[in-house]
């Protein structure tokens, strides 16, 4: 898919929500953002941008692990995600690098589709935290890419959607000002600013299908 009408990337959000709203999920999830393009009132929507707080899964099931580990080769199921979940799912389970349950990825594959325009960031910390630690992080790092775009709305918050929110993105109704103005706004002078504006943009280009990223903060 090379993006989405307006009214579809909507819809596609509202999908997104009856899930969370709905069905088990990997992890709890306590918040549902949108950022980028949607949020800023464009049509088409390039890329759908979506961010998910999540708790972090303690303890579950820790019996669990060696269950999954021996019949789907992931470690950590019924620790870093839930064993209910997984034994209801089990399409949608999906590992790290190093063979445990990674939630984010959990999320993705049950709330996405591998080929649609839509990139997820999951994290512990909610939207506006995020946005400040990613913020340092870039800086430090010299790394634009890493920063978290601020201009966002939350729809749906501890099991409560917004429905005067989703109808504002719906309409267009929500007033933003550029990246480089929204990164002046948290500290950056006009020059680092407008670079960063450029790397994130220039990011954001190359990306196809359905991406994640998950922080743990």
């Amino acid at each position: 898919m090379s993006g989405f009408s307006r009214d579809d990337a909507v819809d596609r959000v509202e999908a997104i929500l009856e899930t969370v709203d709905s069905e088990p999920l990997p992890v709890p999830v306590r918040e549902v953002w949108i950022y980028g393009d949607l949020a800023l009132g464009l049509d088409p929507v390039d890329r759908l941008d979506v961010y998910l707080t999540k708790d972090i899964l303690m303890r579950d099931e820790p019996k669990a692990e060696a269950e999954f580990e021996e019949s789907h080769g992931v470690k950590g199921v019924g620790k870093s995600v839930r064993a209910e979940w997984a034994r209801a799912h089990p399409e949608h389970l999906r590992a790290n690098a190093n063979g445990h349950a990674a939630p984010e990825k959990c999320l993705a594959a049950q709330l996405l589709a591998d080929d649609e325009p839509v990139h997820l960031e999951v994290c512990n910390a909610r939207f506006e935290d995020n946005v400040t630690q990613r913020l340092r992080g870039a800086r430090l790092r010299e790394d634009y890419t890493q920063l978290l775009d601020p201009r966002g709305v939350c729809l749906w918050s501890d099991g409560v959607r917004s429905d005067d929110a989703l109808e504002k993105v719906r309409n267009s109704e929500l007033a933003f000002p550029t990246l480089s103005g929204a990164l002046e706004m948290l500290g950056m002078d006009d020059a680092e600013a407008q670079e960063a504006a450029e790397a994130v943009h220039a990011w954001r280009g190359e990306q196809a299908g359905a991406t994640v990223r998950g922080d743990v903060l």
